[in-house]
């Protein structure tokens, strides 16, 4: 599939099939979570991989996660994440995990896997139920698996701002 095709017919899957997705494609996509870039190639990231019953259980307990059979948590390590010097050293690890996400959730797709970005969840219950330690900051929720035959993009999917609405070129 060409890139600008899989960008364009990815979509956040709300709706998930009940099949497990093997370990080979799980594997593809967190290989592509190793090769995102990231600031000075620090790789801030911690992947909490999410298969077992019991802990998708615990996990959508605090946030619902569509059906999906597994998900990762995507966190940064702030000890080892780039700080930016010259901006109050802000920390980037929060950029390099959206990389990193975006780079998942894209493999994800090519292999026929969907995902949907969860951002809207308590962070610090998330850390507290998994153990989670202080230094490591989640970011994400990406709960994986197939669509459900019966699943669709949102109707919003194919609405995009005009590119001069954001542009502007110098």
């Amino acid at each position: 599939m060409e890139f600008m095709e899989l960008a364009t017919d990815r979509y956040s899957v709300r709706d998930f099939a009940a099949t497990p997705v093997g370990d080979d494609k799980i594997d593809l996509i967190l290989k592509a979570a190793q090769v995102a870039p990231t600031a000075v190639n620090n790789q801030p990231q911690k992947l909490y991989v999410i298969k077992s019953r019991e802990a998708m259980d615990r996990l959508t307990a605090i946030k619902p996660l569509y059906g999906a059979p597994m998900a990762i948590i995507v966190c940064y390590d702030d000890r080892i994440s780039w700080k930016n010097s010259r901006s109050g050293n802000h920390d980037g690890g929060e950029i390099d995990c959206a990389i990193v996400t975006t780079h998942m959730m894209l493999q994800a797709w090519e292999l026929g896997v969907g995902s949907c970005w969860i951002g809207a969840f308590s962070f610090d219950d998330v850390a507290r139920e998994f153990g989670i330690p202080t230094n490591e900051h989640p970011v994400a929720i990406l709960p994986l698996g197939y669509p459900s035959k019966d699943c669709r993009p949102s109707e919003r999917h194919l609405k995009y701002r005009d590119l001069k609405e954001f542009v502007k070129t110098f």
